[in-house]
């Protein structure tokens, strides 16, 4: 037998599948983030999904979007024994601000790719602000409202559905801008967003009846 011929040896492939596990763990991996880390993802992907299903996780991967992440299974699932398996990745519960801002970034990715554009969705700071703030309450205190609006635009920074761009780390924080990263639409799906805005619409008519109390009381 031909020796050059034969497959890698299974240590290095090893080396590559605890790199890989490390690495989601972490966060979500992207293509474009490390094309070498992605390509071995794809190589390894059945491999991946095996390891960390011993932790009781998925692995996700949309190969189109170019991201990855770990997901944690259904919380009735159970272990082979029959046990409840605690959670490794702790359910992280939104404000409803963060969450309604999730979802509007959501839908104007969808707008932006239906214009058969760049693929990339890049948002200054006042666009953000504007579209969250007509949903929120009315306050004289405007300083106050923006100070509220940047903390849910940083929350959503750490949770890596937005992106600020280094060409904007220099600037001050209104000129800042940001990405709108793609995997923002696996965690608000198409069935979701197509009731956006009978939602939206709820929520409207909420605010009008709360303020509309307010007024009486």
């Amino acid at each position: 037998m031909d020796e050059s011929r034969t497959s890698e040896p299974a240590s290095s492939e090893t080396v590559d599948l605890s790199t890989l596990a490390i690495t989601l763990l972490k966060g979500v991996v992207y293509r474009e983030g490390d094309e070498k880390l992605w390509t071995a993802l794809l190589r390894l992907q059945p491999r991946v999904r095996d390891y960390v299903a011993v932790l009781h996780l998925d692995l996700i991967v949309d190969e189109a979007e170019g991201y990855a992440f770990l997901k944690s299974k259904p919380d009735d699932a159970e272990d082979p024994q029959g046990a409840r398996v605690p959670r490794l990745i702790a359910r992280r519960p939104l404000s409803f601000p963060v969450s309604l801002l999730l979802a509007l970034l959501r839908k104007k990715l969808a707008e932006s790719d239906a214009t058969g554009g760049d693929t990339r969705l890049v948002l200054g700071r006042d666009q953000i602000i504007e579209l969250l703030r007509v949903f929120l309450p009315d306050t004289s205190n405007e300083a106050k409202l923006i100070d509220q609006i940047d903390a849910h635009i940083n929350k959503i920074v750490e949770l890596g559905f937005l992106r600020r761009l280094k060409s904007s780390s220099g600037t001050s924080a209104a000129s800042a801008t940001y990405e709108v990263r793609r995997i923002v639409k696996a965690f608000v799906d198409a069935q979701w967003l197509a009731e956006l805005d009978q939602r939206l619409a709820s929520y409207r008519q909420q605010r009008t009846g709360e303020m509309t109390d307010g007024d009486n009381g």
